[in-house]
């Protein structure tokens, strides 16, 4: 059989799992596609309806789901998710930091009326960064210890494109991305010795995840992508296809390529 096909036939059985944000978007869109490929997951979202219902729902389709409470931006609600993943699973084999609020935060009309940097609110600009970029440090200070112990683990940290990075009316939302990705790469070095890799997974454009106002959504002058884009890539970053590859950003939309690249 052709490394390709390999590819697509990936069993995560045995896989444990963590994934936050995972009650909507790109992140259930993540966890169902593991899940599916055999992983046991841990649906990590803040408490509510639709983290309870998406795991119901999950369980009920016979899917090894469940559900894990969290705010990203708590150091006790990470340290309750650790100690959960200790005594539940014994271990971690992957961790995807996705959890993130976007600039309809600050700016409900940011996509047609962008906002200066000078016009956000002092609150605004640090409810994104301690969410986009602290979250991801406090859950992967949080959870990797337990991978340094263990000699082995993943963790994937999802990113946005490098436009959004630079876009006009774009603050705070992409420096919180844009520091996302050298958090990403420092953990990378800072793991290696430790056999633990760190990956940089995007859609590779504006994805249909909620983070855009329904009402503007026909103003746009693109195709939103589905969440589905993310399924391949996040399935084969969590497997042991991809053992060794560390420091890598991948952008969904391109996956195919990329992965033939490195068969050459």
């Amino acid at each position: 059989m052709a490394k390709q096909d390999e590819m697509k036939v990936i069993d995560l059985n045995g896989v444990r799992v963590v994934v936050t944000g995972a009650s909507r978007g790109l992140g259930l869109a993540m966890a169902e596609a593991l899940l599916e490929s055999g992983a046991t997951v841990a649906l990590a979202a803040r408490s509510g309806a639709r983290l309870d219902r998406e795991v119901q729902r999950l369980v009920d389709e016979e899917y090894d789901a469940y559900k894990m409470p969290l705010d990203v931006r708590s150091e006790e609600s990470v340290a309750e998710a650790v100690s959960w993943v200790h005594k539940q699973w014994g271990g971690l084999d992957v961790l995807v930091n996705n959890a993130g609020i976007g600039m309809r935060t600050v700016n409900p009309r940011f996509m047609v009326e962008p906002q200066s940097f000078w016009q956000v609110t002092s609150d605004g600009f640090r409810d994104v960064i301690d969410t986009n970029l602290t979250g991801y440090f406090l859950v992967s200070r949080g959870f990797a210890p337990m991978m340094v112990e263990q000699g082995k683990g993943k963790i994937i940290n999802v990113s946005m494109n490098h436009s959004t990075m630079r876009r006009k009316g774009f603050v705070p939302y992409g420096p919180s991305r844009a520091g996302a990705e050298s958090l990403s790469y420092i953990m990378a070095e800072d793991l290696l010795p430790h056999g633990v890799t760190v990956n940089m997974l995007l859609p590779g454009g504006a994805t249909e995840t909620g983070m855009i106002p329904e009402e503007l959504k026909t103003q746009l002058k693109m195709p939103l992508l589905k969440a589905e884009v993310m399924a391949e890539p996040i399935v084969f970053l969590a497997s042991e296809q991809s053992d060794g590859i560390t420091a890598e950003r991948i952008v969904a939309t391109e996956f195919e390529g990329w992965y033939a690249s490195r068969l050459d």
